[in-house]
């Protein structure tokens, strides 16, 4: 699966600033990030009488606002998805997800720490390191505010080149976790089938769709 990672804080502690400067320090490297930001309090993403809300109004399932330059989708869910579950509209087609938030989440986690704002968060599971204005009595790795570089190396050699080759399984929509064995079956048989097809060159993904018709219950 795609890696993600959670950049996570105190309000004011400097998140967003940090995630501006990781994703510019991973893009010059050649990577390619996508973020998600979490609100907790709710948000609205389109207006009463716009097009895109008539859809959605009349029951579509989801849709698209295409310019020239940008897509945004709205997708009306009926509970408050999870990170993965999110991840998985975005698609693979990343090297890293980086998000603003989620402190509850599944996800490895860095704090972003200032000195200003009080005390470091408390009962943060899956905390691997924190970026911080002060030395902190932690046996957590610490970075400075300021060490970009050393912050991008932790997620290029931790997270990144680590599933630069992966293969990501979702049944019924949820993320199902592959050991070796599988995961290399798995890749053997779609690299051979795909190759067999006419016109495919070389391989660098492959995405495939299965919609399955559940028989009737007898």
């Amino acid at each position: 699966m795609l890696p993600i990672v959670s950049i996570v804080g105190k309000s004011k502690s400097g998140k967003t600033t940090l995630i501006e400067k990781l994703i510019r320090e991973l893009k010059s490297r050649g990577y390619r990030v996508a973020t998600i930001k979490h609100t907790p309090e709710g948000m609205s993403f389109d207006e009463p009488g716009k097009d895109s809300w008539r859809h959605i109004d009349a029951g579509s399932q989801a849709t698209a606002v295409s310019s020239p330059d940008k897509i945004v989708l709205i997708k009306p869910v009926a509970h408050d998805v999870t990170l993965d579950e999110i991840a998985h509209f975005l698609g693979e087609d990343y090297d890293i997800i980086l998000t603003d938030g989620f402190k509850q989440g599944s996800a490895p986690k860095i704090e972003v720490h200032r000195r200003e704002v009080g005390l470091p968060l408390s009962n943060i599971k899956k905390l691997i390191a924190i970026a911080t204005d002060e030395t902190l009595e932690t046996q957590t790795r610490q970075f400075s505010l300021e060490d970009i570089t050393g912050l991008a190396d932790f997620l290029e050699e931790g997270f990144i080149k680590p599933q630069r080759e992966r293969v990501s399984l979702y049944v019924n929509n949820l993320s199902i976790p592959l050991s070796a064995f599988p995961r290399e079956i798995i890749t053997n048989i779609v690299l051979a089938m795909a190759s067999c097809l006419k016109g495919v060159g070389k391989v660098r993904n492959v995405e495939i769709f299965l919609s399955k018709e559940p028989k009737q219950d007898q």
